[in-house]
């Protein structure tokens, strides 16, 4: 298989060092913390409402805007969605210039220009500034709001809802913010193509005319201007914008955790691996005493690859890619403690029991004298390295407004964060990282993995893919007696055309389409030709406006083959050769054998009871699911030496030429959509 090889040039210049005179033993005396000052933003107020903050800075000649509509969150009930819908519409020309000449102009400009439903941004040379803060405004307040943008966009965002249906991450996201805080609270909340049916482009009008208002509104100015010089520009740009009735929206409030701690499993069958989720509500807010303890708690945790989590659960177990914990803060005080992992099946109930050890170790035992220095500088590093961005900066001067922050609080960060002690890391750590009343959140093949759940004691309650409660779905249903793997590989094979048939087909060819995003201007075409007993050849082309722009795919002979890819052409390897070479037909199906497999459970493949055979081919495993009422082959796990799994799933099944194939394919998320599936068309062997 292709690698993808990265070779970094690193250049070093040395300025007249004299390397003998520097004593090695000693690790050098750090120098003085730095000072964070950016300055007390300058304020005023427009007329219509809006209150605008000035950093002044002239170290470079950019101007940087951040706007931000100040409100409690919004409870959209029915509608959920609308919001989003409406923040995708924003920003895409004006009712007085057109979409296209509007984003020309702001490339032309070197600028970057962007409004949300929450705001919006804008950079720009300071040589451009007038131009450039004209076409951000008109797109904040005469916004191009048209039908056939909302059918679009309204489109997209079902589409995007229907291709994450099985999407583990996407489902515990889902679910633990809808247990944590309940479906009605505005943090809860969760958009379904129900509540997107619901929105109508009069409901995104009217969202619009309600919470789009200025007399809610910041404005933080950080650049090359001086805020006298700004106010008569911001004045003539922004009047248009006219005060509106402010809404009344209560602020969220806070919801109690579980009484004892519980694992919530979402039953999802055809996953491959479990995302694991500990989460508690948390009452924190950045002007409470116990903020910066509770940072650096959190950091030690599983704030990056340093952290106990990432330690244990990828460093000493290789389970996962990645394990982290984080602690939210919020002006209103409601928020939440989370620590996360995506792990194999087979390792999910230890995965549960090494995150209650790190973190009971994180509560009981005080942190290491140089872990918990070196944790301060690696995150003190990445504060002050943060603040080279005008956009921190302007992020800094808001949310000392809105949170009611001291003026020294930045500048006195550095030392908070420095003054916290490993006391108050443990005490953080009871306070905001709970044990006792967390909940466990599980999204993963239930077959594989709740029987090893049990065993940890903690009780298990049930929900769906949307956090419904529902009870104990049956996962391993007794096999027939007297069926064997072979039988169901039999019943395959007659399904799909029989045996005969199967062996009459010597070329098969297979073109498709991956399934993009509405919208997307590329199109990526998939061609797979394959001839007895192994010759096979996979095309890919990227098409941009009916033009190849990128080919590639691979190719072998019988004898020898290639992969091409954007660097180049690269020989296969002997290993993949040797395979390749071993295959023995178009369906492979039809030269197992015996020994090579086994006939594991009956599990659910997305709705659909299916028997999981596994398959031994040398060193290689897989595993193939059956359906047992038509006996078509649902899905494909195959997993490499570091027990890693790819999964593959069919659907659509029709006829071509009395043999049944899948004219939907599933890999890793991506979605091959088949257009022609041609049998026994002569292909010459140079097509190899």
């Amino acid at each position: 298989m292709k690698k993808n090889i990265i070779i970094s040039l690193l250049l070093i210049f040395v300025f007249n060092i004299n390397f003998s005179q520097i004593d090695r033993s000693k690790q050098p005396n750090s120098g003085p913390d730095p000072e964070i000052k950016f300055g007390t933003p300058k304020t005023f107020k427009l007329k219509n409402g809006i209150q605008v903050l000035v950093v002044e800075d002239n170290k470079l000649p950019v101007v940087t805007y951040s706007l931000r509509i100040d409100r409690n969150p919004i409870i959209d009930g029915e509608k959920v969605g609308v919001s989003s819908i409406l923040s995708a519409m924003l920003g895409n020309g004006t009712t007085n210039i057109p979409k296209d000449e509007y984003n020309e102009e702001v490339e032309f400009l070197g600028a970057s220009v962007g409004v949300t439903f929450s705001g919006g941004s804008a950079n720009t040379l300071t040589k451009n500034n007038d131009r450039v803060l004209e076409l951000w405004s008109d797109a904040i307040i005469n916004p191009l709001l048209l039908e056939e943008e909302f059918d679009k966009e309204k489109t997209k965002l079902i589409e995007s809802l229907k291709s994450d249906v099985n999407n583990i991450d996407a489902i515990a996201s889902r679910v633990s913010s809808a247990l944590s805080y309940g479906k009605n609270h505005p943090y809860g909340e969760f958009t379904t193509q129900e509540s997107l049916e619901n929105v109508t482009f009069q409901d995104v009008v009217e969202h619009h005319k309600t919470y789009y208002i200025p007399n809610n509104a910041y404005l933080v100015v950080v650049g090359d201007v001086t805020a006298k010089g700004i106010k008569p520009v911001l004045k003539e740009k922004f009047e248009g914008w006219k005060k509106g009735k402010l809404p009344v929206n209560p602020e969220p409030s806070y919801t109690e955790n579980v009484a004892l701690t519980e694992i919530n499993f979402i039953d999802v069958p055809s996953a491959t691996q479990s995302t694991v989720i500990f989460t508690n509500n948390t009452q924190l807010k950045q002007s409470d005493e116990d903020y910066f303890a509770g940072l650096i708690a959190n950091q030690i945790l599983g704030g990056g690859s340093e952290g106990y989590l990432f330690k244990n659960l990828r460093d000493d177990n290789g389970w996962t890619y990645g394990a982290y914990s984080s602690l939210g803060s919020s002006r209103y005080g409601v928020s939440r403690f989370t620590a996360e992992a995506k792990v194999r099946n087979a390792v999910t109930d230890s995965t549960v029991t090494e995150i209650v050890k790190e973190i009971s170790r994180i509560r009981t035992e005080s942190v290491d004298p140089q872990r918990l220095k070196d944790v301060k500088a690696a995150y003190l590093g990445n504060f002050i390295f943060s603040t080279e961005r005008a956009s921190t900066i302007a992020s800094f001067a808001l949310g000392q407004r809105l949170n009611n922050l001291p003026d020294d609080y930045y500048e006195t960060f550095i030392e908070n964060i420095n003054n916290v002690s490993a006391q108050d890391v443990k005490k953080a750590a009871n306070k905001f990282l709970k044990l006792g009343n967390t909940r466990i959140i599980v999204v993963g093949r239930g077959s594989e993995v709740v029987a090893g759940l049990e065993e940890i004691g903690f009780p298990i309650n049930y929900f769906d893919k949307f956090a419904n409660p529902v009870a104990k779905p049956v996962f391993n249903k007794p096999i027939p007696e007297g069926l064997t793997a072979s039988d169901v590989i039999s019943n395959y094979i007659n399904s799909i055309g029989g045996r005969e048939k199967l062996e009459g087909v010597n070329t098969l060819i297979t073109n498709g389409e991956l399934e993009l995003p509405a919208g997307t201007p590329q199109q990526v075409m998939l061609s797979v030709k394959q001839k007895m007993p192994n010759l096979e050849s996979v095309k890919q082309k990227v098409l941009m406006g009916g033009q190849v722009v990128m080919e590639g795919g691979q190719s072998f002979d019988g004898e020898t083959g290639y992969i091409q890819g954007p660097q180049g052409r690269m020989d296969m390897d002997d290993e993949t050769i040797s395979k390749m070479k071993a295959v023995q037909g178009i369906f492979e199906e039809l030269y197992y054998t015996d020994k090579q497999l086994e006939l594991i459970n009956i599990s659910n493949v997305d709705g659909d009871d299916a028997y999981k055979i596994k398959i031994s081919d040398g060193s290689d495993v897989s595993y193939r699911y059956y359906s047992i009422s038509k006996g078509y082959l649902l899905s494909v796990e195959s997993e490499d030496k570091s027990k890693n799994v790819t999964t593959t799933n069919y659907s659509d099944f029709r006829s071509v030429d009395g043999i049944i194939f899948p004219f939907k394919l599933e890999l890793q998320g991506q979605k091959i959509s088949i257009s022609e599936i041609i049998v026994n068309e002569e292909i010459k062997d140079s097509s190899f």
